[in-house]
């Protein structure tokens, strides 16, 4: 997970604030050492780090700190603030032309997941309503344009390829001659990668980028690099001048302080961020949602964000009715794990809730499947009605599933404690997950 390792340390180093009453500026200055070393670790540029330790040193040693009747609180919000300023303060949106088509031109180097994100964005634009093009300008990579056609077929999103054309120039050019006629107003092109940074490489951009006068020019790059991806945001926006990144690989990195330099470093805003692997998994990056997830406050923003987009409405007033009536069945069980499923692992979902750090949730994805797996197995008849299910019914259902009878008296044991508390809820009288409910109730994470 993103920031793991970080949040973790910053976390020890706000302890020893709250370990003290008052704040003297050499209790600041100590405890400054701790999230200095921790930013470091994290991978991000010294020269950040340097910068922003003494932006936060110079706020801390103030009055609004050292005067403070909650000091410690105080040393956070000024963190927080800054680590805010640090990654752009504000959202930075992709900008949309007046005259259609929208050019978006993607660089970045082989391997940080171009030709995916290409379709990623593209697929988050055609959501919006928009009607995008893909276009294939890698003519060099073997399979490159099957890579990026395979993509358009998942999203749905036409591919313009010149399969026989050796010039990815022309490619580029003849592709908004295409879109213009066909009535595509978003036009993302695929441009080629390289191991590490050329003349030739830099050369077919900056020609591209004369040819097709894009809106945008976004550099995708490997959160994974570290600070080597600073020194290549670096190298690209002085070759192409960048308009914004797409951060990758995001989930799985714990690091992560790729996301803390960039920005600083290019003066160039990051304005996605690739969370997955799902075609689905990008989103638009907000400085001060990341710095609420650095410092373990989660993000509910983001989380009610894609409850929005992943819950059916009309089947969610439905499951309420279900619930007020004690109507729930193991199906509407299963189509409720089916929709949290589409909001992404349970993992980068648990991220974003507040005081939720990786260390303090052990997820077990499997158990969901298990749950699934044993639903599946059952027949119309015992989901409706999980009072029949027999011996022998656990049996052929542990069978058919791959699992164990015992594994199906705990997801039933779940399923009536869960239908329990729907009652409780309905009638008004729940008394709070401290009736026993929380305590008893196996989850698929332990906190």
């Amino acid at each position: 997970m993103a920031f793991q390792s970080l949040t973790e340390k910053l976390a020890n180093a706000f302890k020893r604030f709250r370990s003290k009453g008052k704040l003297t500026a050499s209790d600041v200055k100590e405890g400054m050492r701790e999230i200095k070393l921790a930013l470091l670790e994290a991978d991000v540029s010294f020269k950040v780090v340097k910068d922003f330790i003494k932006n936060v040193t110079d706020r801390a040693i103030g009055s609004e700190v050292l005067e403070s009747l909650l000091p410690a609180q105080q040393v956070v919000k000024i963190v927080n603030e800054e680590l805010i300023n640090l990654m752009g303060k504000t959202q930075a949106k992709l900008e949309i032309s007046s005259k259609p088509p929208t050019v978006i031109m993607m660089a970045g180097l082989q391997g940080a997941g171009k030709t995916t994100h290409v379709g990623k964005l593209a697929g988050l634009y055609k959501k919006q309503g928009k009607n995008p093009l893909l276009v294939a300008c890698d003519i060099y990579r073997p399979a490159a344009i099957k890579q990026l056609q395979i993509v358009g077929e998942k999203l749905n999103i036409p591919v313009y390829a010149e399969e026989k054309s050796k010039n990815a120039v022309s490619i580029a050019k003849n592709s908004l001659d295409y879109a213009r006629k066909n009535g595509y107003d978003m036009v993302f092109i695929d441009t080629a990668g390289r191991l590490h940074v050329d003349e030739v490489l830099m050369k077919e951009l900056q020609d591209i980028k004369k040819a097709t006068e894009p809106t945008e020019i976004l550099l995708v790059i490997d959160s994974m690099l570290g600070q080597d991806a600073v020194n290549v945001a670096e190298t690209f926006n002085n070759m192409l001048e960048i308009t914004g990144v797409i951060l990758t690989k995001l989930d799985g990195d714990t690091r992560g302080g790729a996301a803390l330099s960039v920005r600083y470093v290019t003066g160039k805003p990051i304005k996605f961020i690739g969370t997955g692997e799902k075609m689905d998994a990008i989103e638009p990056f907000y400085p001060d949602r990341m710095a609420s997830r650095i410092l373990g406050m989660g993000d509910v923003l983001s989380l009610i964000e894609k409850a929005e987009e992943a819950f059916d409405k009309k089947k969610a007033e439905e499951l309420e009715k279900k619930m007020r009536e004690n109507a729930f069945t193991l199906t509407d069980y299963l189509e409720q794990l089916a929709q949290l499923k589409k909001m992404g692992s349970l993992e980068s979902m648990l991220a974003m809730v507040p005081g939720m750090s990786g260390k303090d949730v052990q997820i077990d994805e499997n158990m969901l499947m298990h749950t699934e797996a044993i639903i599946l197995s059952m027949t119309p008849k015992e989901r409706e009605n999980p009072d029949i299910i027999s011996s022998s019914r656990k049996k052929r259902i542990a069978a058919g599933s791959g699992t164990s009878v015992e594994e199906i008296n705990k997801l039933l044991k779940q399923f009536e404690q869960m239908r329990k508390m729907m009652k409780q809820l309905s009638t008004g009288k729940f008394n709070g997950f401290g009736g026993g409910f929380g305590k008893k109730m196996k989850m698929p994470f332990k906190i």
